[in-house]
């Protein structure tokens, strides 16, 4: 087996950059488990209802560097 994976992490090695983003991808979807179609309806749904509350106004959005500055500020506590 351990031959087998030095194999497997050779080749990978060689491999593009993207195309070792795409092997990350597929394994790690594999360790996830399947994917559950109610919750990414779900999320789908979550996604345009916020999406609509922004063009709509009812609510403001947050600049990118704001969050992170607020999650930094926030971690360092």
């Amino acid at each position: 087996m351990a031959t087998a994976l030095a194999e497997i992490e050779e080749k990978v090695r060689a491999l593009s950059q993207s195309d070792k983003a795409a092997m990350i991808r597929v394994l790690i979807g594999e360790l996830n488990g399947p994917s559950d179609s109610d919750v990414e309806n779900a999320w789908i749904t979550e996604a345009k209802r916020r999406h609509q509350e922004l063009i709509e106004g009812r609510v403001k959005g947050v600049p990118g560097d704001q969050v992170f500055a607020n999650v930094r500020a926030l971690l360092a506590r």
